[in-house]
């Protein structure tokens, strides 16, 4: 609002000094960055005394794990926290005309308020189980096809592609845009390949007017996959103090840079990059992203003052879902968000192997000694295929771990951009 009034006031011929500020993406991604901290910073303490007022505690079950007993009774629905501020600095000095700032606005709210309604359900209802499986899953569908569908039909959703000119007596190939050469486009990033593009158009059967819905067809498909794959994701990985947010803080700084360098003409040329017109405003969100993320974690860090619950988590795995789709880097996800990859695929083999080996051996058998994966370092005195060190390693020692592990792998998807 404050970024539209200045709009407002350049239109009307007004002049205040600093507003042309205003039009800077650096200096927005600072405003947003540090409103969103102080916002959290502010707000969280009274809302964890409410939280706290209301008996609003996460329920424990003893599961043997060091220290776990001591969370019971923790604020949950910390989430709250996170919402708020990334909600009010992105309406205060976002474009809200910006297609992709009100898609992530739309996406942050849709999965808020699945996160909020399963945590209602847990806490005020003693349902430990929430939203049953089925029906979450099914909002985060929905929600991927809203996405899927919006990027397909939306004429604000576009890429310009180069045009290669080889002046006469010179080999040198100059590349360039063209306004006019804004495209509707089903290409996306890929890591490893001289020209970083694939276009879904690959993978259609189909020519011709078929084909061209079948190319959107599969890459909001996609799209969906990706959205549902992010919010569980993260969701896991969130059962240590500090540990999904942290995680999520890497993964939201590199979503931000990624951003903005798509949206740079001379920057996205330089790397070779798809230029995507708009998604400077991304970069932006993203900042109030991470703002929020280190303000909640002033609270949430070892030993945690709140958790976030499904209504944080959900909602962090979600906007990182939204927007590595709308900057096209979502099959950069599996590296840059290997921490929440891991950890699903942890629960995903534990499942399957237990059932496997059940039926085969009449008891149920364990690749790990508990999952998500993060779990295995805490628990001793289980057999399983992978052993644990003889005793737990503390809470704290495994958040930092994971912690450079994601920044190992942040360091390399960015790396990744000059790798082909």
């Amino acid at each position: 609002m404050i970024y539209h009034l200045f709009q407002y006031f350049d239109k009307i011929g007004l002049d205040i000094p600093g507003q042309n500020l205003m039009s800077y993406l650096s200096f927005r991604g600072m405003l947003v960055s540090i409103t969103a901290v102080l916002i959290a910073l502010f707000f969280g303490r009274r809302i964890i005394d409410f939280l706290q007022r209301k008996q609003i505690g996460e329920t424990i079950r003893d599961l043997g794990l060091e220290g776990q007993l001591q969370k019971k009774g923790t604020p949950t629905m910390g989430g709250i926290i996170i919402i708020l501020s990334i909600i009010i600095p992105v309406l205060l000095f976002c474009d809200l005309t910006s297609v992709y700032i009100q898609l992530l606005l739309f996406s942050t709210l849709w999965s808020g308020a699945i996160g909020l309604y399963d945590d209602y359900i847990k806490v005020f209802r003693h349902d430990k189980n929430g939203l049953s499986e089925k029906r979450k899953l099914f909002a985060q569908i929905a929600l991927g096809f809203i996405v899927g569908l919006t990027v397909w039909t939306s004429d604000r959703i576009v890429v310009r592609e180069k045009v290669n000119l080889i002046p006469e007596e010179d080999a040198v190939v100059v590349n360039f845009y063209r306004e006019e050469n804004v495209v509707k486009s089903t290409k996306t990033t890929i890591p490893f390949v001289k020209n970083h593009e694939l276009d879904y158009k690959i993978f259609s059967p189909f020519k011709g007017k078929w084909g061209w819905y079948t190319k959107w067809g599969i890459y909001v498909l996609m799209i969906v996959l990706v959205i549902t794959a992010c919010t569980n994701g993260t969701n896991l990985t969130d059962g240590l103090d500090g540990l999904a947010a942290g995680s999520s803080l890497i993964v939201g700084v590199v979503i931000g840079i990624l951003a903005w360098l798509s949206g740079n003409l001379v920057n996205s040329n330089y790397l070779n990059i798809m230029y995507i017109p708009g998604t400077g405003e991304i970069a932006i969100f993203m900042a109030a992203f991470v703002g929020a993320l280190i303000g909640f974690l002033w609270w949430n860090s070892y030993p945690a003052q709140v958790f976030m619950g499904d209504t944080g988590s959900l909602t962090i795995g979600c906007i990182i879902g939204v927007s590595a789709v709308l900057i096209r880097k979502e099959l950069l996800i599996p590296l840059l968000c290997g921490i929440f990859l891991v950890e699903s695929l942890s629960v995903l083999m534990q499942r399957s192997y237990f059932k496997i080996t059940k039926r085969r051996f009449g008891e149920g058998r364990r690749i790990f000694r508990m999952t998500p994966l993060h779990h295995h370092y805490q628990k001793t005195g289980i057999p399983a295929a992978i052993e644990s060190p003889s005793h737990p390693i503390p809470e704290s020692k495994i958040t930092a771990r994971f912690w450079i592990v994601g920044i190992m792998l942040a360091v390399a998807t960015l790396a990744l951009l000059k790798i082909r």
